[in-house]
């Protein structure tokens, strides 16, 4: 009977020995991508479709500020393109007058040439038939100068005008409120009909389908460990109860910091610690903040 009882007492201190053995090598906190969704024209809100802990798919829109006085604009840029475009002159049909009366003068001015070499004219009539030539070419080409001129005046408006129009449709278009990212609402900020300025933050939302725990090491443990390397974390539900999931160090800080009061590491004696990441795939029980534990896996593949 003493004998069972002494084999019983030993079992129970190595049990509470093997208790005492941390099945982890860091602890952390699971956070999220965070992305603050802020307002990009200002205006009164008339749609606003946000509820926190809404799923929300990247390019959805969600509000809409006021775009009554942009569209204006934009009308009145379509009425001054169209009034620029009546301006603009008929070059063929004002220049055919002159160029008729130009072939007229050289039909002339050939006719007298003739006259003039057979001694039925006198040159004179020729030298005033060269001249009216002359006169009417420099018409022509003065008519044309003036009409490339004006044609060019009002492209250059059109141009300006259609940049004008293309700034206020691109501020329309922002007046569309659209998720930047596939993610979770976590704060709301505003409500339909609010007012809010270029730049006041609407919503902030969050990646939580992919996560990661930050967590720290000491240097003892760093040398160990390297970007893509695999591991296991545990959340950690509270009262023993953990559920396990697949891991992959995606970052490693470059430069040490002193313990978090909040964080123990493996070596709780260490003063100067490295923060890391470690992503995990979230199957929807993990929540920003919980408390988490990572199992590093082997640092280096065989061979190496």
């Amino acid at each position: 009977m003493k004998k069972m009882m002494l084999t019983a007492v030993a079992a129970m201190l190595l049990a509470a020995c093997g208790n005492n053995e941390k099945d982890y090598d860091a602890t952390g906190t699971f956070e999220a991508t965070e992305t603050t969704v802020s307002a990009e024209q200002s205006g009164t809100l008339v749609r606003f479709d946000v509820n926190e802990g809404d799923e929300i798919a990247r390019g959805k829109e969600v509000g809409l500020t006021d775009t009554t006085q942009l569209w204006l604009k934009v009308q009145q840029m379509g009425a001054t393109k169209a009034v620029y475009e009546s301006q603009k002159p008929d070059k063929e049909k004002q220049l055919a007058a002159t160029r008729q009366q130009l072939a007229k003068a050289r039909q002339e001015e050939q006719r007298y040439r003739e006259l003039v070499a057979d001694g039925a004219a006198p040159s004179k009539m020729l030298d005033d038939a060269v001249s009216q030539v002359a006169v009417l070419q420099k018409q022509l080409d003065a008519q044309i100068s003036t009409l490339n001129t004006q044609l060019s005046t009002l492209d250059s408006q059109l141009s300006t005008v259609d940049v004008q129009e293309s700034q206020l449709r691109d501020q329309l278009q922002k007046c569309h409120i659209v998720a930047p990212v596939n993610g979770t609402v976590l704060e709301k900020y505003v409500e339909q009909g609010e007012f809010v300025a270029i730049g006041k933050p609407l919503f902030k939302m969050a990646d939580t389908q992919q996560m990661h725990i930050r967590a720290y090491v000491t240097s003892a443990q760093l040398q160990n460990i390297r970007v893509g390397q695999q591991a296991k974390v545990f959340a950690d539900y509270g009262d023993g109860q953990r559920k396990e999931y697949d891991g992959t160090v995606t970052w490693i800080s470059s430069r040490s910091e002193f313990t978090p009061k909040t964080i123990l590491t493996d070596d709780e004696r260490a003063d100067l610690v490295y923060a890391l990441k470690v992503a995990v795939r979230n199957d929807g029980y993990i929540k920003i903040g919980m408390y988490g534990e990572v199992k590093f896996g082997s640092s280096l593949q065989e061979g190496e």
